[in-house]
């Protein structure tokens, strides 16, 4: 009996021992710093968003579809039917939740680039606006990241307006994908979703439309400062009709966040592309950025360099309700203008040269 006591006694000495040892080498570890929590957080922040954007719609619609021939197929019908019934909901206002916007991961996205937003003059509550978002970019981050998200501050800066972001109408027929968009306050790109919120919405409302568009986004390219606005004039007309004044923004590092391939004009690559851009409304872009793992690798990860969206002065447009096309070439011109301005002043201060000139295609 001794013999077994003193046995056992010697394994529970040799495993408290093994057990103080692990502690110790587990205590000399190097641990996370808070910069390195941080870091972590910040791309996990864009690792949610860029797959909501890029993989949630049709992920959603497969699912779906899916569950249809299964015995859950009433999941499916019940969500058709309720898609049937909210068909018109996204063109007349959404269904914005103030909480989405102040989401604490948005602040983890914003600090991850980072994301900041400059106001150059005041917003009156007073007036409706149409804010025009420069550039497209591959993914329009620093649009997203002021105009949806309260992360940058755009409350704060511009009280009593209440900001909007115009895309693709086809996105609000993607199940699930579209109740997503319409809480963070997106609206299809159509002249009835503008309209509404223009007209029936009171007043304080700031619709950004991203002007350029798919085709702008096939530009694409990192030290590229060229839009495609000379011939996109429907946002004035509807500026006009609504006497919403016109706001010209521009995003200083935008294109900076992925590579692109970019094929010349006339190749017939860059043909399909655009083909598939008038077909589908927007454009199959072959871009990468970096991976998950590291900063070296290669993914769809966007690239951290920051974002610094300015916000010009308003362009006072009166309320015509059937503009002329000389009236709407007019205030074209001077929205160009007020662009330009805005450009040039800002340029220098962030990442570009006193050389460095926007051309507008």
């Amino acid at each position: 009996m001794k013999t077994i006591i003193a046995a056992c006694s010697q394994n529970l000495s040799g495993s408290r021992a093994s057990i103080q040892a692990a502690l110790r080498t587990l205590l000399a570890a190097p641990w996370p710093s808070q910069r390195d929590i941080r870091s972590w957080l910040q791309l996990l922040s864009v690792l949610q968003w860029v797959l909501s954007f890029l993989l949630l719609g049709t992920v959603s619609l497969l699912l779906l579809i899916y569950l249809a021939f299964t015995s859950f197929w009433p999941i499916s019908a019940l969500y058709l039917a309720w898609i049937i019934f909210d068909w018109d909901t996204p063109e007349k206002g959404g269904r914005r939740l103030p909480c989405l916007r102040r989401w604490p991961v948005w602040k983890h996205f914003r600090d991850y680039f980072p994301v900041k937003l400059v106001k150059t003059h005041d917003l009156s509550p007073s007036h409706n606006y149409i804010i025009g978002s420069h550039p497209h970019g591959i993914l329009c981050i620093g649009a997203f990241c002021n105009f949806i998200t309260g992360s940058t501050g755009f409350g704060e800066m511009f009280p009593g307006i209440r900001p909007f972001l115009t895309t693709l109408a086809g996105n609000f027929r993607l199940p699930i994908f579209r109740e997503y968009l319409m809480s963070g306050g997106l609206c299809p790109v159509t002249r009835r979703a503008i309209g509404y919120l223009l007209s029936k919405n009171g007043t304080g409302n700031a619709v950004a439309i991203v002007i350029g568009g798919a085709a702008e986004s096939l530009s694409c390219r990192p030290g590229v400062t060229t839009l495609i606005l000379k011939n996109r004039k429907g946002f004035v007309r509807i500026a006009l009709q609504h006497g919403a004044y016109l706001v010209p923004s521009f995003s200083f590092g935008e294109n900076d966040l992925f590579r692109q391939v970019v094929f010349e004009e006339g190749s017939w690559m860059r043909s399909i592309q655009q083909r598939f851009q008038k077909m589908m409304g927007f454009a199959p872009c072959i871009f990468y950025g970096r991976g998950l793992t590291s900063v070296r690798s290669r993914g769809f990860l966007p690239y951290a360099r920051p974002i610094t969206t300015v916000v010009g002065e308003p362009v006072t447009v009166p309320k015509i309700e059937n503009p002329s096309c000389e009236t709407v070439d007019m205030y074209h011109e001077m929205y160009v203008r007020s662009l330009l301005k805005l450009f040039n002043e800002n340029k220098t201060k962030y990442g570009l040269s006193e050389t460095d000139e926007l051309h507008i295609l």
